[in-house]
């Protein structure tokens, strides 16, 4: 239980690689699948975890095997988060950047497609907003998270002079 059968550095670089193919392998998937999880999607990313819990730790199944990798997730994890935010390139490698669906009343094809996304779709986020007709939308976006806003064709448009980065207290 605390002899270790591997190595701390093995486990920290094999902790590492790990989290950097599933960080891939999910963005990869696109932004509207991080939004929609089903039931199905929960059991991938259970058996997901379980397939790379090994590939981790290796032979090892110490408590401290486990805490390191744990310990080396959160960091990672943290660095990841931390690029995201102040990194301008990093970020949108990471998390991606917002598509326009929709603009003055009007599908973008190309932009459907590429999102592998289907016109009813978009009216389905329509019809939540209170909105029955496309060309009453002056812009529709899938957003990083993966849900679409909508910005109906009368809305005010409110412009400031910079983007906010951080609220300080």
């Amino acid at each position: 239980m605390t002899e270790m059968g591997t190595s701390a550095v093995e486990i920290v670089a094999r902790t590492l690689l790990v989290y950097l193919g599933v960080l891939v392998g999910l963005r990869l998937m696109g932004k509207r699948e991080l939004a929609q999880m089903t039931v199905f999607d929960l059991v991938m990313i259970l058996l997901i975890a379980n397939a790379v819990q090994n590939a981790m730790t290796g032979p090892d199944f110490s408590v401290q095997g486990g805490l390191i990798a744990a310990a080396v997730l959160l960091i990672v994890n943290r660095l990841v988060a931390w690029l995201r935010i102040h990194s301008g390139v990093w970020g949108r490698l990471i998390e991606g950047s917002p598509t326009v669906l929709v603009q003055d009343g009007k599908y973008l094809d190309p932009a459907l497609r590429k999102e592998e996304l289907e016109r009813s779709q978009v009216e389905m986020a329509m019809r939540e907003h209170g909105i029955d007709d496309v060309r009453t939308v002056k812009l529709a976006v899938l957003e990083i998270d993966g849900s679409i806003s909508i910005v109906p064709r009368d809305a005010t448009v409110i412009r400031t002079r910079k983007r906010v980065r951080q609220i300080k207290h």
